[in-house]
Formats: C-alpha cells, structure tokens, sequence
C-alpha cells in the first residue's frame, strides 16, 4: 500500500527526512489512542493526558502552555496502523510530514515515525536543517514518552 511519503519520495533531499522506531509492549489498539490524537508529541517529555486541543473536521490546532499554538491537519488515517498530519510551521503554511505506522510484533507492537519536508518550509537550508536537528532530537524523547504512556499498567492516561 502506498502512503503519503512513498508517493513524494523520489525528490526529498536525504537530510530532509527523519526515521525512528521504537518497540512497545502493549496491543496496537493502545498505542493507537495515542498516535491517532493530533500533536500528542508537542509536550515536555511525557504525554499530556488533557491537552487544550481542538479538532475542527481534519484541522487541529494544539495549544501548549509552554510552546505556544501549533496548527496540524490529518491527512490520512487507516486504524490501528497508519496515520498521517501535516505540522504547519509557525508563521506560514508550509509544514512537515509526519507518519506513524503501528506494526504488530511479539508482545507488542513497532511504533515507527517518520518527518519530511524541511527543505519546502521556505527557510535557507542552513535554517531548515537546524530545525531538522531539533526534531531528530525531539522525536526520540517523545517515542520514549510514547512507550511509557502505552506501557501504563491500566486505562487511565
């Protein structure tokens, strides 16, 4: 099956893409509460359980007390397995990519991420690859924070 980033693959600058993955121990449909929630990964270093969200059709906009207003669109959704969001960079409408897939192993599940499209935000590419750098950073704390929130012994968040 083709996703979104396939069908744009063939013209992205190799250092215009992030890829992680992280192995989680608890069933996709979990993990899938969380990746299905728009900007679940804007936080400080764990999952916000209440976050000030509004979802208007496939638009989102997230606000974090400490990180401002952040405008996010769905583009695709296939539960419990894939899903898709633009990240609107502030102050534009450009944004990044960002793909989750949930693959289903042995005691668990394959959490994989992957953002793209930094070099089409409209920034000289020295500005865009530190923004890069950060998010490289970012998404491993927030794959982390995403194993504690699935793993959580109970429903509560």
């Amino acid at each position: 099956m083709t996703t979104v980033q396939d069908a744009q693959q063939a013209d992205i600058d190799p250092l215009d893409r992030i890829d992680r993955s992280i192995d989680i121990d608890a069933p996709a449909e979990r993990v899938w509460e969380l990746v299905s929630r728009p900007g679940w990964w804007i936080n400080e270093g764990e999952v916000d359980p209440e976050p000030d969200l509004v979802l208007t059709g496939d638009e989102a906009v997230l606000r974090h007390p400490a990180y401002g207003e952040f405008r996010l669109q769905v583009l695709a959704s296939r539960p419990p397995s894939y899903v898709s969001y633009r990240w609107v960079d502030a102050g534009s409408d450009a944004g990044t990519l960002v793909e989750f897939w949930i693959e289903p192993r042995e005691g668990g599940v394959t959490l994989r991420v992957a953002e793209s499209g930094f070099s089409g935000l409209g920034k000289a590419r020295k500005d865009w690859l530190a923004h890069r750098e950060g998010n490289v950073q970012g998404w491993a704390s927030e794959l982390g924070a995403a194993r504690t929130w699935a793993e959580r012994p109970g429903d509560a968040a």
